[in-house]
């Protein structure tokens, strides 16, 4: 049985392996694309084009630059702040906020699910 705790569903959030993980960086995908897999969410990766939906940066249209395994956050192109220096950093969202609009190419994530 698992723990109804929040301090334990922390613990194991935090404590998770990385293979674990992976589970949580998953975002909703658009409606054309639950209707083409079959699928309500799969994980962010690399190269997919996102929306954010929540948040500063909210209504933006980018590809994900990086994925954070170890944090569980992604960086996209456009979400960045500039410095006092002029310097631009890109800030990380969390995928939770994401809403994924195409995908990167690949023949296994495209086909669609066969349960």
């Amino acid at each position: 049985m698992v723990s109804a705790q929040p301090r334990k569903q922390r613990m194991r959030l935090y404590h998770a392996p990385l293979h674990a993980r992976g589970k949580f960086l998953h975002a909703p995908l658009s409606r054309e694309l639950r209707a083409k897999i079959g699928k309500r969410a799969l994980r962010v990766r690399k190269g997919d084009r996102v929306r954010v939906v929540k948040g500063d940066f909210k209504g933006l249209e980018g590809e994900v630059l990086s994925v954070d395994t170890k944090r569980g956050r992604v960086t996209v192109q456009g979400a960045s702040v500039r410095k006092a220096d002029g310097t631009e950093v890109p800030l990380s969202i969390h995928t939770s906020n994401l809403l994924i609009l195409r995908l990167a190419e690949d023949k296994r994530r495209t086909r669609k699910s066969g349960k």
